[in-house]
């Protein structure tokens, strides 16, 4: 994987390069937001998220485990569910979203 740097309004936002599609650092574009983090794990509870998720994996992602995809789906939006990046990447085996260490 490679990356560069770009600026966004004064911010520097790493876009990694992987299998020539490129992925923006959603943790850098919220680093100048109070509560950054969090941010990310409001969005990734958001049912609509979650299907705007779904529905590009499974458009763009032939090995995209659509039966976890439904099981999460349907969880999506209540108070007691959480998903990370790196959960979803192993219940689904999606592409369209990196965890990064």
């Amino acid at each position: 994987m490679t990356s560069r740097t770009i600026n966004v309004k004064g911010t520097a936002v790493v876009v990694a390069t992987r299998h020539e599609q490129d992925y923006l650092a959603l943790s850098d574009m919220l680093k100048n937001f109070e509560g950054g983090s969090a941010l990310i794990e409001q969005w990734l509870k958001n049912k609509d998220t979650v299907l705007f998720l779904g529905v590009w994996e499974q458009l763009n992602n032939p090995a995209f485990n659509s039966l976890e995809f439904e099981g999460i789906k349907n969880e999506a939006g209540r108070n007691s569910f959480f998903l990370s990046v790196k959960k979803w990447i192993a219940a689904t085996g999606a592409i369209g979203i990196l965890a990064q260490e």
